[in-house]
């Protein structure tokens, strides 16, 4: 079970992007992540009618492994490592560990 969901703000602990912001757009099964403006890269497209697509260069994101980011904290202004905990009520829910505040309550 991955710590970061969609949505998340998430800062690049490592690589070329190291110390970029963006959102989660989307979760991959096997452990990969698309980060808005994270590991741009420039495809090479044909033009396609039928869908409506022009052809050219376009910049696109490419998946980027989920240890390489780290969940934004904002009270910190810094990434922030995640872990999960049961509440009382027995819910599950990830806190960041180095205050153990709690991210979400889902």
């Amino acid at each position: 079970m991955l710590k970061i969901k969609a949505g998340d703000e998430v800062v690049v602990a490592t690589g070329k992007d190291k110390g970029r912001h963006g959102h989660v757009l989307r979760v991959i099964p096997d452990g990969r992540l698309v980060v808005e403006s994270v590991n741009m890269v420039k495809r090479h497209t044909k033009p396609n009618p039928k869908a409506g697509q022009s052809g050219g260069i376009i910049d696109k994101e490419m998946p980027i492994h989920a240890s390489n980011v780290m969940l934004w904290n904002a009270d910190i202004s810094k990434g922030d490592r995640v872990g999960f905990k049961f509440l009382d009520d027995g819910r599950k829910v990830r806190f960041f560990r180095s205050s153990g505040e709690v991210v979400d309550a889902t």
